[in-house]
């Protein structure tokens, strides 16, 4: 039985937020997971404790105090009301904000390892041919993170496809809108419709296995060459 119309909006919804979510991560949490993998400040454990707090707190939770925060008297509400932009409640770019925080972990942390495995030695000699600390940045470091690269944006678009809860809570039910496909799955098993919950649960079991896939098979291999 093929995939429903409703069954491809929410595929497609979910791959747009999964791909949004990825592109602005990249450029948040690149320079957060930089800064955390070479400063010795006493501010580095708080503020990684703030950065994997996603990790272990319920997505209810979070859901709810971004819901109050983007709320017509939270202080985000109000900031994009005076910019003339709104709510972001039950929108596509509320879900866009909150996927960002819920996902910030699985960017920044693949890449804080992958900056602290270069060590200091690259970036030395890189300074001794008068190299900036940009410069070193980009044509040192970026290109030895590209494994962790990789693998963090993997994680961070499969992770945004299987929210659930945060979506729910800031985003709602919203056909074409807001419903992402594990909001359709949920939909389905409440409605009994068993089927069309194990079509859609199952693409996306094997696209979750196939993703893992890859970045096992991208990771590199500390005995080759030994």
């Amino acid at each position: 039985m093929p995939l429903s119309d409703s069954d491809l909006l929410a595929i497609w919804l979910s791959l747009r937020l999964a791909g949004t979510v990825t592109l602005v991560l990249l450029l948040v949490g690149t320079p957060i997971a930089w800064w955390l993998a070479r400063t010795r400040g006493w501010w580095k454990g708080p503020i990684g404790a703030v950065v994997a707090l996603p990790l272990v707190l319920p997505p209810s939770v979070l859901g709810f105090y971004l819901l109050v925060a983007m709320g017509p008297s939270g202080p985000i509400g109000r900031l994009t009301q005076s910019l003339g932009l709104g709510l972001l409640p039950f929108t596509f770019w509320g879900l866009v904000v909150a996927s960002v925080i819920y996902s910030l972990p699985f960017m920044v942390q693949p890449l804080q390892t992958a900056f602290e495995a270069i060590g200091d030695r690259p970036l030395e000699v890189a300074a001794t041919l008068r190299a900036s600390p940009l410069d070193a940045f980009f044509t040192v470091a970026v290109p030895l993170a590209l494994p962790g690269f990789l693998t963090a944006s993997i994680l961070t678009f499969t992770h945004t496809v299987g929210e659930f809860g945060v979506v729910l809570m800031i985003g709602g039910n919203l056909a074409g809108i807001t419903r992402v496909a594990s909001v359709l799955i949920y939909d389905h098993v409440e409605a009994l419709e068993y089927t069309e919950a194990h079509r859609l649960a199952a693409l996306m079991l094997i696209f979750s296995f196939l993703v893992l896939l890859a970045v096992y098979a991208w990771r590199p291999n500390p005995k080759k060459g030994s």
